[in-house]
């Protein structure tokens, strides 16, 4: 095709099989090569901000395996020069660590239990249901979220001082079966379910009480598995609330029992306690790092992402 055919018609001509190649764009090469450049840095900067948040963790198991006085020794001693294996036989011994992790793990399953139960069924019927303020009763129960515990802390010691639950366990479990997160979770992943599926098993007779524990709660695994670890976290972490309630040593949690080895700022055996520190942090670590796949894939779809 000549040149004026090519200026009448506007087409380009094809290409042979043994014509060379066209060279590259050079603004192809640039652009690429600053995708590389970039995606390095954020490696890094991610690899950066890992190491600072695993520093403190990393600081406290090695804190376990000194002496008492290298705990605060200046300057600063990373890494022992001899790891005192003793202080987690020391821990066991003279503490009653049996008791309080006993405590604790009852406290930490049976609310993470309650809350989802009570949870997940409470917003199946804000997601399914339709009744009058529904929306309005909604925003009501979610906004306590935003009370902060203080404020209704006495009128509630009161009343289970009232019912005779004080300083039980149960007076733990009372406080938090219920939760309005959990709630908020579990309806906003209810939403992403389509409501075809709950209309096609209404039809084959299926109740509202089937509905929910065959089709939303086996389709609802990730937000259960969401709403597990952050309860059973917080549940495990939990230090103000067993402090009120909980005043028999016997009943006492892991953290209330740590606690009592800080007698002062100069008469405390540091080593020892980071020792129970480390104890206390194994089990949250282990179930984290099993329910981790579980955990992002419900915050992601309950659109709670940011």
């Amino acid at each position: 095709m000549t040149q004026t055919e090519l200026l009448v018609t506007g087409r380009r001509p094809l290409r042979k099989l043994s014509d060379p190649a066209p060279a590259p764009s050079r603004r192809v090469g640039q652009s690429s090569g600053r995708r590389r450049v970039g995606r390095i840095l954020g490696y890094l900067a991610l690899a950066a901000f890992a190491i600072g948040l695993l520093l403190p963790f990393f600081w406290m198991v090695m804190s376990s395996l000194k002496t008492a006085n290298e705990v605060f020794s200046v300057p600063v001693v990373w890494i022992p020069e001899t790891f005192v294996w003793q202080n987690y036989i020391d821990i066991w011994t003279k503490a009653d660590m049996l008791t309080w992790i006993r405590n604790t793990l009852v406290l930490a399953v049976s609310v993470t239990f309650l809350q989802v139960l009570t949870g997940s069924f409470a917003a199946y019927g804000f997601a399914r249901m339709r009744f009058a303020g529904r929306d309005i009763l909604f925003l009501i129960y979610v906004g306590t979220i935003a009370v902060p515990w203080q404020s209704y802390m006495i009128p509630q010691f009161i009343l289970l001082s009232n019912l005779k639950v004080s300083n039980t366990l149960w007076a733990i479990i009372l406080l938090q079966a219920f939760g309005a997160f959990g709630v908020f979770l579990m309806k906003q992943y209810y939403e992403t379910i389509p409501e075809e599926l709950s209309e096609a098993a209404r039809l084959d007779g299926l109740s509202e009480y089937g509905i929910w524990r065959r089709i939303m709660l086996p389709l609802s695994i990730p937000a259960i598995a969401s709403l597990s670890l952050l309860t059973f976290v917080n549940t495990w972490n939990d230090y103000l609330g067993p402090l009120i309630y909980l005043r028999n040593p016997d009943l006492w949690t892991i953290q209330l029992g740590l606690k009592s080895f800080v007698s002062n700022l100069f008469d405390t055996n540091y080593a020892l306690l980071f020792a129970g520190l480390t104890i206390s942090v194994i089990p949250i670590a282990v179930i984290f790092l099993l329910g981790q796949k579980y955990f992002v894939e419900g915050i992601a779809t309950s659109g709670m992402k940011g």
